[in-house]
């Protein structure tokens, strides 16, 4: 595959270091959900791709992860080159089979039940879906319980998929089958693991 220069640009500036803070950062987020965790580790992707949802990318993907891209990310051939360059990853159209997703587009990203949810032998072969979004400082928090959380934790991402309620009481049903989420915004991560349920959402 010939890469255009820009795949070239852009990535960490210390390989090993930066992978293992964000990979930190992202074990602390899944650990703790609802809590917004620091991400330092700085990326320089095309656009749609964020600094942090390339952060991440780099963190997590190698060339065995099968990763799925929604259409605005999917469409540019600056963002598909320059995360298989920086990462190796394999890029595959059905969203059954992949490992992670991409999302840039919330609003537009497709209902959690398309992604894959594990076997009951095979929890682990899962989805993990990493959404990019503006912020924490949303206008309705969610009230979270499950591992992780004490008593109940707020949470207010500045967007969530249409029907989140409805769509994260089912996935939550599954378990230990199920997605898990991951929010990215400029220089944070949160994280929703499948284990953690909902007592109150204004959606």
């Amino acid at each position: 595959m010939a890469f255009d220069n820009q795949a070239f640009e852009g990535g960490f500036a210390d390989a090993v270091y930066d992978a293992q803070t964000c990979f930190r950062a992202l074990m602390d987020a899944l650990a703790n959900p609802g809590t917004i965790q620091p991400l330092t580790a700085e990326t320089q992707p095309p656009l749609p791709l964020t600094p942090e949802l390339g952060a991440i990318a780099q963190a997590l993907f190698d060339h065995d992860t099968k990763v799925w891209l929604d259409s605005r990310l999917a469409a540019s051939s600056a963002v598909r080159e320059w995360l298989a360059f920086q990462t190796g990853l394999e890029l595959v159209s059905e969203i059954g089979e992949a490992h992670f997703a991409l999302v840039s587009d919330i609003a537009q990203m497709p209902p959690l039940d398309v992604f894959a949810k594990g076997t009951s032998e095979y929890p682990d072969r899962s989805a993990t879906i990493i959404m990019a979004l503006d912020g924490f400082t949303g206008t309705q928090a969610l009230q979270l319980q499950g591992p992780g959380i004490e008593h109940v934790r707020d949470f207010a991402p500045s967007a969530l998929p249409v029907r989140f309620n409805e769509q994260w009481a089912a996935n939550t049903a599954l378990f230990p089958r199920g997605v898990d989420l991951v929010f990215a915004a400029p220089k944070t991560v949160a994280a929703l693991p499948r284990s953690t349920k909902l007592i109150k959402n204004g959606n």
